[in-house]
């Protein structure tokens, strides 16, 4: 049976060695198959097409509300805002108590406490960015005093943005320890999610070694974007991703998780990103322990989608309420 990554930080069973060094690391990263753009777009693609049949659709659409991390991250941000958000996580629809309640709420380091309080007895986790977020620069004792303060706050995820500007210029073990760190302060009570911000990577390789880095270094989660910007998670970047996490297992035996997050907001979208993973990772990570939506809007269309198959007719949008 597949494990999950480590308490602490550090490298995976088996890999120890490929971090002993910055020369080793580097080594094993660009010892990495190279990608096939095309090919990986066209399989992306390819799945997108897939249809499936009306009960499957329900059960798709109840699935993907299951993996919502339903998230404010303005500067705007207020604590009714946040209890809100924390009400609609734990009942998104109050018209049918039937409707699953989403896997998180995913908010800034100083509204945990007050997310915490709106989701207080239901099973809705309390999800924090942290380290920076989203630009990630500042220094690591700063980063770390973010995660040790969420947590103690009651943050029951941590989501962490890597230092891009250290990946792109080949500085991996900095990388690497950097998050061992967060994973570190974390402690036994919190689950990590790594952002490699995938739209500032370039490539398609550079994904491919990030997720394994981020893996290696003891990652529960890995995460494409922050949202922040321009290109965030892409059918084709979550199926490099969900390879990563394929082949990691295959390798060490520790199951990772993955969390497209920016860009999804409908139903049709949150279909085709099941499908990826049910395609590529296998049935095994159709489970919010393993996979997660990073959306705010989405919500509401899934809402929407199931009541038309409920009832065969459209809500419209004053039937949800405003994110």
């Amino acid at each position: 049976m597949p494990t999950t990554a480590p308490t602490s930080g550090g490298a995976a069973p088996g890999l120890t060695d490929v971090t002993a060094s910055d020369s080793a690391l580097r080594r094993f990263l660009h010892g990495l198959p190279g990608v096939d753009a095309v090919g990986l777009e066209a399989r992306a693609a390819s799945l997108g097409t897939r249809s499936i049949k009306t009960t499957a659709k329900a059960y798709a659409i109840d699935l993907a509300i299951s993996m919502v991390d339903l998230t404010t991250l303005e500067g705007a941000d207020t604590p009714g805002k946040v209890r809100a958000l924390g009400a609609k996580a734990v009942h998104p629809d109050p018209t049918d108590r039937g409707t699953p309640a989403t896997a998180a709420v995913c908010v800034y380091p100083d509204m945990v406490a007050v997310a915490k309080e709106a989701v207080a007895g239901s099973d809705v986790k309390v999800a924090s960015v942290a380290t920076a977020f989203p630009a990630g620069r500042a220094p690591l004792s700063v980063k770390l005093a973010d995660v040790r303060e969420a947590v103690a706050a009651g943050a029951d995820e941590i989501d962490m943005v890597i230092d891009r500007g250290a990946f792109l210029a080949g500085r991996y073990l900095k990388v690497y320890d950097e998050i061992v760190a967060v994973k570190e302060a974390c402690g036994t009570d919190a689950r990590l999610k790594v952002i490699f911000e995938t739209g500032e990577l370039s490539t398609y390789d550079n994904i491919r070694r990030a997720s394994w880095l981020g893996m290696l270094a003891g990652a529960d989660f890995i995460k494409t974007s922050t949202g922040k910007v321009a290109v965030n998670a892409t059918p084709a970047n979550t199926l490099l991703m969900l390879e990563a996490v394929r082949d990691f297992r295959a390798q060490t035996g520790v199951q990772v998780g993955v969390k497209p997050a920016g860009g999804i907001r409908t139903s049709k979208d949150a279909v085709k990103f099941l499908v990826l993973v049910n395609e590529t990772a296998g049935p095994d990570w159709l489970d919010n322990h393993w996979f997660r939506f990073g959306a705010s809007s989405l919500l509401n269309d899934l809402l929407m989608q199931r009541q038309k198959l409920a009832t065969g007719r459209y809500s419209g949008p004053d039937y949800v309420t405003v994110d």
